[in-house]
């Protein structure tokens, strides 16, 4: 067997709670392990890194990790009873999105080793599709008490936290039948004997493992994890686009470099444990250095480096480094027109722009315009004279005078020039 998973877990921050004797049992032999993840979007984010990396240690220390796609929630709609919309899908968007969120995966895990601990995929749609409702509560729901159910932190939270007009819903107070109940096929079919998830999960898990005693006559585990916060008290996973989604058409790999480039000092601290492999020799030496010169932000581009490669590759990590450090480059001119649009507009997000006609920019563009007759930056010709008389004014970080004309050597990705006012002020020209 390779390395004590639990205490892999342990020096990472990453175990909140286990069952007696979780230990043990993976000291035996090589076990099988589930995590299970909601396929509504054909991508994960980063909410769902914290347990992929618990099936990726659990891999690495010799163990055999299953990941399930939700697919029978899926075709039910979110039970969380926030929302009155039902997020309905097809089995064919659910198939699509299954592959698509195996792809991701397999970054971390490996599916297509040849020893006995390759990871598996498995979906609960084709188990829980052909099982009729009075199969299911004659076979499952009458080995678990109403009792025992609303014991749950889960349920009492939920029920307690309603107002009057509002209820739990039968769909989400039986979601931990359904949950318990994929835990005990899995134990059936896969020999799948610990489900591990966020320590929010920890009432649908034991389900299943009290499922597993009473019908099937054996011992599963339960393996939490806690849920990552952020140290400001915003919520971990979310930047102000929304959510931080694995899928670089959905959030950039600049984008999700910066994510974790620009994390606090003591969040960056927390993360280098969870969120990447380094060891914990690697890790410590890392953050002895960061606290000598925390200005340098030593953990921060670790961490960035370490997740971007792992998440999109070491060439979208590199061109996202690239464009980070690229507005205070020295041969920002040059560097400028190595980017991609998409990423050059990631890094302009939020700047203000102006567009000019092709055909008005055919014979060039004298800066007065430039800065204020058609693109109104400045509020008159008169603001952009003056600016201009000051040398504050730069064209692609280069300083210009008043008799500078844009031309198209200007241009970069042959539709956008760069002006600068100051330190402070910056304007994108977009030729149309």
């Amino acid at each position: 067997m390779g390395k004590n998973f639990v205490e892999e877990l342990q020096w990472r921050g990453m175990l909140h709670q286990s069952m007696p004797g979780v230990e043990e049992h993976l000291a035996e032999a090589m076990r099988g392990a589930y995590v299970g993840f909601d396929p509504t979007a054909d991508s994960l984010h980063i909410g769902n890194l914290v347990p992929i990396m618990l099936l990726a240690h659990y891999q690495r220390c010799g163990h055999k990790p299953v990941a399930l796609v939700g697919g029978a929630t899926g075709m039910i709609g979110d039970p969380s009873g926030k929302s009155s919309e039902r997020n309905l899908l097809d089995e064919k968007t659910l198939r699509h999105n299954q592959d698509a969120i195996k792809k991701q995966l397999s970054h971390f895990l490996d599916f297509e080793s040849n020893e006995d601990n390759a990871a598996v995929l498995v979906n609960n749609y084709d188990w829980m599709k052909e099982f009729s409702f009075l199969e299911f509560i004659r076979d499952v729901g009458k080995h678990i008490t109403v009792n025992y159910m609303m014991a749950k932190d889960s349920v009492k939270n939920r029920i307690s936290g309603e107002s009057t007009s509002d209820g739990m819903s039968f769909t989400e107070f039986t979601y931990q039948l359904v949950q318990g109940y994929d835990f005990l096929h899995l134990y059936r079919a896969n020999d799948c004997t610990i489900q591990m998830g966020g320590s929010d999960q920890w009432g649908n898990i034991t389900t299943g493992t009290e499922l597993i005693r009473r019908i099937g006559n054996g011992k599963g585990f339960a393996i939490t994890c806690p849920l990552i916060t952020k140290s400001d008290g915003s919520k971990f996973g979310k930047s102000e686009g929304g959510n931080v989604w694995l899928d670089a058409n959905r959030t950039s790999p600049y984008k999700f470099y910066q994510y974790w480039l620009n994390s606090s000092d003591e969040d960056a601290e927390k993360y280098i444990k969870i969120f990447t492999f380094l060891t914990e020799t690697e890790v410590n030496e890392l953050i002895s250095e960061h606290s000598k010169a925390p200005h340098f932000r030593v953990l921060q581009k670790r961490l960035a480096e370490e997740i971007t490669t792992m998440v999109h590759s070491k060439a979208d990590f590199e061109n996202a480094e690239k464009a980070s450090n690229i507005l205070f480059s020295k041969s920002f001119k040059e560097d400028i027109k190595t980017l991609d649009e998409k990423t050059f507009l990631d890094v302009f997000e939020g700047v203000p722009q102006a567009e000019i006609l092709q055909s008005d920019f055919k014979e060039g563009l004298d800066m007065i315009g430039a800065l204020a007759a058609k693109t109104n930056f400045l509020n008159s010709n008169g603001e952009a004279r003056r600016a201009l008389k000051e040398n504050s004014i730069a064209v692609n970080k280069e300083k210009v005078k008043e008799d500078y004309q844009l031309s198209a050597e200007d241009l970069i990705n042959d539709k956008y020039i760069i002006i600068n006012k100051g330190k402070k002020n910056t304007y994108i020209i977009k030729i149309v």
